[in-house]
């Protein structure tokens, strides 16, 4: 009797999610990134540089906090957000989870499938229509990693949902960026704090 009280008294936790190679192919930790390359550096997340890439800050209104970052690459937005996470337990599997929950709520479908990072959420999402017109689906995919003390977030739409040869700049683009956790102590699932680059972040890719 005593084994199955325990049992239930020790919350069950979930694998991490993540290429076997994250290490040494990215996503990376800050304690993995090559401290020579020109990033720029947005707070709980690194970003280096490359031609014809477009960075945006998604800012809460109200609070004017940053809660995500932009990326418009290949014809595509890649959105990504970090978090904090357990040191050995994973948040991937149970947030996709609620990801497609959402989505059904708001009358739009998802398909589990197995991509480049593992197991990715392919997504319909309705599309609020102008007065007078027919509404329509927008297609998204939703990617997760799992590192160490974090957990990565991307959203990735326009062409890269759906044409290989763009799907694989972007998850390219989402493997080269560095997350830093920090040392501060954060409850699992908080936003890793975002900023605006400095100044003299705009660091030609030369």
């Amino acid at each position: 009797m005593s084994d199955i009280e325990n049992v239930d008294d020790v919350p069950v936790d979930q694998p991490k999610s993540a290429p076997e190679d994250r290490a040494t192919a990215g996503p990376f930790d800050e304690s993995e990134a090559n401290p020579v390359r020109p990033y720029v550096d947005l707070g709980g997340v690194k970003v280096l540089p490359r031609e014809g890439l477009h960075l945006r800050l998604e800012v809460e209104e109200g609070t004017k906090r940053v809660v995500a970052i932009g990326l418009d690459y290949a014809n595509s937005t890649l959105q990504v957000q970090p978090f904090a996470a357990p040191r050995s337990a994973g948040l991937w599997h149970e947030i996709r989870a609620q990801i497609a929950d959402q989505i059904a709520r708001q009358g739009g479908t998802t398909t589990v499938r197995e991509g480049a990072f593992g197991p990715e959420l392919l997504a319909q999402i309705p599309v609020a229509a102008a007065e007078g017109q027919a509404g329509h689906m927008r297609l998204a995919r939703f990617i997760g990693v799992d590192g160490p003390r974090w957990f990565l977030r991307g959203v990735i739409a326009g062409e890269a949902a759906v044409d290989p040869a763009a799907a694989a700049q972007v998850e390219d683009l989402f493997r080269s960026i560095v997350v830093v956790r920090g040392s501060t102590p954060m409850p699992p699932r908080d936003l890793i704090p975002l900023r605006m680059p400095a100044a003299s972040s705009g660091t030609p890719t030369a």
